[in-house]
């Protein structure tokens, strides 16, 4: 028996036919109104209309808060993440990042249904912690929620509180929890809010007695080759370090014919002495906001949020930022892998050098690639991001104008991808960077799409290769200039100029 993927069963003539079949009985209109109405989406007067829209969103490039709580939580060993909510959300929260990291997710909800979002869902919450650690016998359960629970008011101190009261789950077992309700904020807020729920829990009536390590934040950072990048850079230095929340293993596991649910993680001894490090070094910002504020307030230690170390001036001042805390030297071996960052960019350089992009994702990723563009002579024209502020507006443009390459870039707070398709039909660029759902800007408007960002379902293993660091930069340019040449050789290829040298 042979099986046949949809891509070819669905071309097969009884299929095509049914689908024939079915647009006669919907008959919503004629292909030509279709086509008019298609052709108009394109035009200067519907790109006016589109941007005045205020209550429809339309392919947003973000996702809830609760998956980044989960995705925070798994970065602890031995954790699991709870999600206070309907089952559904958490089966959306792990097929989401299982189809990123192509890697099993754990995490379990308290499966509220009518019933708890009338009466509430203590116990829903009861139930579910008990069933959770005799099932799965984690060593900490951390505790998000979804629009549920955070619309009828759980409380969910209590709800731990009383369960641990009642012998659900043992007293001294760690529950840290956050509230991340859906309807506000995004991936990176859950995130936040996980992440300092966990560290303060974790930390809570523990004296500071520092030590010479430092911590590293990744934020939320869906590529574990980034984490691994830092560690390799970080050991080379001789820097003693924690990564909090540390995904690297949890979400890159290898395949040995057994399953560890448990795999990787940053220890939960060392989450409980990072309050002794001498410093915590963010790679991010914007995702961890409220946590740098309490690793300042509650630890009264140094913290020092960095752009991410994405592109050749960013690495060098995170590395210049690590030596200078932890007083280490940057070796020789890191400086060779600076030369061949510099020359792979030599390179490409005119290949990339007067390309318009635009790109659509996080604050900080975005932040990070505009740089990287810039150092290549690349000018960033449209900047999208749906989880943006005011504040990251001003910093986008501060960074724009200190680059020639940057005059026209232009930035768009809370704005979708069906507002960046307008802006690609009416001022098009040559190319576009953003994360599988970018893949339909492609097909409408032909903007060749370099995938880098969350989520990437449609390709493999990008996840693995770090956009960090020195070889980060490789990796980037890499990606970036051969999407330039492949665009090349399609549009060449029946001319004099499909050449074999490029």
């Amino acid at each position: 028996m042979k099986i046949i993927d949809h891509n070819e069963l669905f071309q097969k003539h009884e299929y095509l036919e049914q689908f024939e079949r079915k647009r006669e009985f919907e008959k919503p209109c004629s292909a030509d109104e279709i086509e008019k109405v298609s052709e108009w989406t394109k035009t200067e007067g519907y790109r006016e209309k589109n941007f005045a829209r205020q209550a429809l969103t339309i392919n947003p490039a973000k996702a809830c808060q609760p998956l980044g709580a989960v995705l925070c939580a798994s970065g602890f060993q031995n954790t699991l993440p709870f999600v206070q909510g309907s089952q559904g959300c958490v089966a959306y929260f792990r097929s989401h990042l299982s189809r990123h990291f192509k890697e099993p997710v754990a995490a379990v909800s308290s499966s509220m249904t009518e019933d708890a979002a009338v009466f509430g869902g203590l116990n829903n919450m009861m139930e579910g912690l008990e069933n959770a650690y005799a099932l799965y016998k984690p060593k900490m359960i951390a505790v998000s929620t979804t629009c549920m629970a955070e619309v009828i008011g759980d409380d969910l101190n209590a709800f731990i509180k009383k369960a641990k009261e009642q012998g659900a789950i043992p007293s001294e077992l760690p529950v840290p929890f956050a509230h991340t309700p859906s309807f506000v904020g995004s991936h990176i807020t859950g995130y936040d809010n996980m992440l300092k729920g966990i560290l303060s829990y974790l930390t809570a009536g523990v004296h500071r007695r520092p030590n010479s390590r430092i911590n590293i934040i990744p934020g939320f950072d869906t590529y574990t080759g980034n984490i691994r990048e830092i560690k390799r850079l970080l050991n080379l230095m001789n820097v003693q370090h924690t990564v909090l929340a540390d995904i690297s293993d949890v979400m890159d596991s290898p395949n040995t014919g057994e399953y560890r649910m448990y795999l990787g993680g940053t220890p939960l001894d060392e989450a409980v002495d990072s309050i002794n490090a001498i410093a915590t070094v963010a790679m991010q910002k914007y995702s961890i906001l409220k946590t740098g504020e309490f690793i300042k307030e509650a630890w009264g230690q140094e913290f020092v949020a960095m752009p991410m170390p994405v592109g050749i001036s960013n690495t060098d001042r995170f590395l210049e930022t690590i030596s200078k805390v932890t007083g280490k030297a940057i070796p020789e071996e890191i400086e060779d892998e600076r030369g061949r960052a510099v020359d792979a960019m030599v390179d490409s350089h005119p290949y990339v050098h007067g390309k318009r992009f635009a790109l659509v994702g996080d604050p900080d990723l975005l932040l990070a690639l505009i740089s990287l563009l810039m150092e290549m002579g690349g000018m960033p024209v449209h900047i999208i991001c749906t989880n943006g502020d005011r504040n990251f507006e001003g910093e986008a443009y501060a960074l724009l104008g200190k680059s020639p390459f940057g005059i026209e870039g232009k930035v768009y707070i809370g704005k979708d991808m069906w507002h960046l398709r307008s802006l690609l039909f009416t001022e098009p660029v040559d190319l576009l960077i953003g994360n599988s759902y970018a893949k339909f800007l492609w097909r409408d408007t032909g903007t060749p799409l370099v995938r880098i960002g969350f989520p990437i379902f449609d390709r493999h293993h990008l996840h693995r290769y770090p956009i960090i660091g020195y070889q980060g930069v490789i990796n980037l340019v890499n990606w970036i200039v051969n999407t330039v040449l492949d665009e090349m050789d399609r549009k060449t290829i029946n001319t004099t100029s499909f050449d074999v040298i490029r």
